[in-house]
Order: structure tokens, then C-alpha cells, then sequence
């Protein structure tokens, strides 16, 4: 047995080794302190295995596998397609997109190029009468009837002219869309803009109401429903066209405007069903200079008047727009078809194929 108690193995001094007990029982902050088993196989571990070996604590995630991403994205569109294809309506219907949330169209300044793209095939309703109609994004009533900008021209100067215009749509509005002149009325304040010393119109006016016939009908320059057969539903008269102007004959201010109007009528015995009667028109007018032509004050000449119907009768001058009700058949006859939404051909080519007969509506 060796003196002193000699600790097999170990090259440290006693007086060192006292000196680290004591200082290890005391808490001294720089005392060395002895590895614990755990760290010094750690250590070891570390020491044998490869630089760049992953630590035992660390972890990464598999990837995920993209082409069973794919797969779900493709199921998804093809549930989607499916659904579309089966129920558009409704499909409409989940994002809002009905006819009542689309943007009305900006105002037509020149004559368009095509017709309107075709609506889904959606009836109309009392609550909403211009359903699955181009018409739901027109404007209402003189809204939807653009007036160009005012230019000194012929004998009238730009104020003038401004006011010529503003009345050559007052007598649009008199004859196509006021309330009383629509359920029947006689249209006394778009008469009274007409000049009455211009003979030919005066005796035309009167014929038309007194007689009305296939060449003195008053539907040329009115809109007119027989109460008895027909009902306006709700008090908006949808429309879209325009009025441009010139110089014309003598000098005088020449205005034309074409303008489409779209009426929702029901029966008047009552029900559910909505008729859309559609009617076009083109009327040509004269603001006369009054040193060259007898004419009144704030009246204007008549130069020419066309028209163009859908769902107002067809065949029959009875002076009033007739739509066709329940068992009663959609126009149809030899003419050609015309889709009366369409304002790309011109009034004298729509009045031209219509002379051939009653045409067929391709919608309304």
C-alpha cells in the first residue's frame, strides 16, 4: 500500500488536487469542473464521426411530393368544369355576378360594329324584367340617349345648337317614353314640337290617330300600349343610341337620332309572364332657318321617321304596340331573322329586309 493515498493513474500533485476539492466545495467561479459521462461520450462521438455528419438533434422534413400536389389541383378543375357545364346559373349566382351587379355599358357614340355577345337564357321576372337581356346593362330612360357636344353649325350658333339638341331629345322622350303617352295617351307635347305650318306631317298626324293604317301609323313616331291588352312593368324604359347632327338643306341644323327602346309589358288581366317589346327607331329632323322657312319658334321639321319592331305586332295597324301573350305564337313569318339588339346594320337595311315580311326575332 503506497503512503499518502496516490490515486492510480493520475499525474496531478496532491497539493493540487486539495486545491480543486476545495475550491469545488466552495463555489469558486473560475474552479475547473469535471466533464459529466454523458458530455465526454458526446465528445468522443463527435471526435470519430466525419466533418459535415448530421448532428443527433437535428431534423429535416421530407419534401413534399409535387406531383400529388398536381393531382389535387386537376380533381378540383375538373369538379369545377363539371359543375359549370351542368349549372351555370348557379354557378353565376355564387360570385355575384348576376345582371343586377354588372356595370351598365358606357354611352354609345358611334354605331357599333357587332351586335351584343348573347345572354344566358334566363326569363324575365316581374322583379326583374330585363333578365337575360343585353338591356339589363343599358341606361334608363334619356340616360341612355348620348347628345354630342354642341358646335356652332349652319345658322345656328353653339348655344343654339346646344338648345336645338336638348329639344330634339325633350320630343324623343315626349314620344317613346313618357308614362301617359305609353299606356295609350295622345302625345300632345311631341306634337307640339313639330313645325305646323309643315303641311304633309300635319295631315299624316292626323290620319294616324283618327285611322291608323300600314302608311299612317302612329307607332312610326310613338310609343303607344292598349291598356286593355298590355301592362307596363315597373316605370324603367331601358335605352341605348345616339343623336349626331350636320348642316342641312338651306343651312339649316339637321339632326338625326337612333335609338333602340326595350318595353316590359305583362298581360293586363294579370300574371306572372313578362314580354319584352323592342322597338328601334330612326327619326330625321330640321331646325329650320326661320329667314328661309315659315316655321314657330322652338318647332322643328320633320325629314324623314322608320321604325323597326319586335313583340309589337306584326301584320296589324292598330295604333298600338300589341306583344304577344301566353298561347299566343312569337312573331314569325317569312322574313329573314333579326336579332333586334343588334345596332351594327343600319335603319335603312333593317327597314329594308323587314319590308319582306314579318321577320323572326332571335331573342328578346
Amino acid at each position: 500500500m503506497n503512503a499518502g493515498g496516490e490515486r492510480s493513474g493520475s499525474s496531478v500533485p496532491d497539493e493540487e488536487w486539495e486545491r480543486f476539492l476545495r475550491d469545488s466545495m466552495t463555489g469558486v467561479a473560475d474552479a475547473p469542473r469535471e466533464p459529466s459521462a454523458r458530455a465526454r461520450v458526446v465528445a468522443r462521438r463527435l471526435r470519430e464521426e466525419p466533418a459535415g455528419a448530421e448532428g443527433w438533434r437535428t431534423y429535416s422534413p421530407a419534401r413534399p411530393s409535387r406531383k400529388k400536389g398536381w393531382y389535387v389541383v386537376g380533381l378540383l378543375a375538373s369538379v369545377a368544369l363539371l359543375i359549370v357545364a351542368l349549372d351555370p346559373g348557379r354557378v353565376v349566382g355564387w360570385f355575384g355576378n348576376d345582371e343586377r351587379a354588372e356595370a351598365p355599358l358606357a354611352a354609345e357614340s358611334e354605331r357599333p360594329d357587332k351586335a351584343p355577345p348573347v345572354e344566358s337564357a334566363r326569363r324575365p321576372t316581374l322583379d326583374e324584367p330585363f333578365r337575360g337581356s343585353p338591356a339589363a346593362r343599358w341606361a334608363n330612360g334619356t340616360a341612355g340617349i348620348t347628345v354630342p357636344e354642341a358646335r356652332a353649325t349652319g345658322w345656328m350658333s353653339r348655344a343654339q345648337v346646344e338648345r336645338a339638341l336638348e329639344q330634339t331629345r325633350d320630343f324623343l322622350a315626349a314620344a317613346s317614353l313618357d308614362p301617359g303617352v305609353l299606356r295609350g295617351g295622345h302625345p300632345g307635347k311631341a306634337i307640339a314640337l313639330i313645325n305646323p305650318h309643315q303641311q304633309d306631317v300635319q295631315a299624316f298626324l292626323k290620319s294616324a290617330f283618327r285611322a291608323p293604317s300600314k302608311e299612317n301609323d302612329p307607332l312610326l313616331l310613338f310609343s303607344r300600349f292598349d291598356t286593355s291588352h298590355a301592362r307596363l312593368v315597373g316605370d324603367v324604359v331601358k335605352t341605348r343610341g345616339r343623336i349626331t347632327y350636320r348642316e342641312g338643306e338651306r343651312g339649316a341644323l339637321q339632326v338625326t337620332s337612333d335609338v333602340t327602346y326595350v318595353y316590359p309589358v305583362a298581360p293586363a288581366a294579370g300574371g306572372d309572364e313578362v314580354v319584352r317589346t323592342i322597338v328601334r327607331r330612326e327619326v330625321v329632323l330640321s331646325w329650320d332657318d326661320p329667314s328661309k322657312v315659315i316655321s314657330e319658334p322652338g318647332t322643328f321639321s320633320l325629314v324623314s321617321y322608320k321604325v323597326d319592331m319586335t313583340n309589337g305586332g306584326c301584320g296589324t295597324s292598330t295604333g298600338y304596340l300589341t306583344p304577344p301573350f301566353g298561347t299566343e305564337e312569337s312573331e314569325t313569318g317569312a322574313g329573314p331573322e333579326v336579332d333586334p339588339y343588334d345596332r351594327s346594320t343600319s335603319m335603312s337595311e333593317r327597314t329594308t329586309a323587314s319590308n319582306e315580311g314579318c321577320g323572326t326575332a332571335t331573342r328578346s
